[in-house]
């Protein structure tokens, strides 16, 4: 009891709230809450939904633009993952994660906010067709819009999905 007392004192100097049982940290920032997770409650996550992934590297190492990391993803991209895979019915594997090496900004890679997938001709077509097609990115990436407001973005070998939500998890 002395334990949650002193974590609840925390969050209200903080602004942190812990999640018990998750073993996440949660952050209010602009009004709402992002829940990062470490890279082996996403892999366990993953696991349990068939989800695989994959690393030109070979390793997980965040700091490392050849690893796939999912340490401080958000936990709704990992749920997001999951509904993308229970959704689709396809084969999902995820070839970038947190790791360095990608884009910078708010909804990036390194905040937690996408994760890549390889491109198998299941997944495109789930995309293409369950989702809104609303133009090109700047860099020219063709884009769909799910339903709850997830971007996916086909950069040509790869999807890159950036996540807002868990999408309807």
């Amino acid at each position: 009891m002395k334990i949650r007392s002193a974590l609840s004192a925390l969050a209200l100097v903080t602004g942190a709230l812990f999640a018990p049982g998750f073993g996440v940290l949660t952050t209010a920032t602009d009004a709402h809450a992002v829940t990062k997770i470490s890279h082996a409650t996403a892999t366990s996550m993953f696991r349990s939904s068939g989800i695989t992934w994959s690393s030109s590297g070979g390793c997980s190492d965040r700091y490392n633009s050849t690893c796939t990391s999912f340490e401080q993803l958000n936990l709704a991209s990992a749920k997001g993952a999951q509904t993308l895979k229970s959704a689709s019915g396809c084969a999902l594997n995820i070839t970038g994660g947190t790791e360095t090496g990608h884009a910078g900004g708010t909804y990036s890679h390194w905040n937690g906010y996408k994760l890549d997938y390889s491109k198998y001709t299941c997944i495109g077509s789930y995309i293409k067709n369950n989702f809104t097609y609303i133009g090109v990115r700047g860099d020219g990436a063709p884009q769909w819009r799910s339903g709850s407001g997830n971007i996916y973005a086909d950069e040509g070998n790869h999807w890159d999905v950036t996540y807002y939500n868990c999408g309807g998890c």
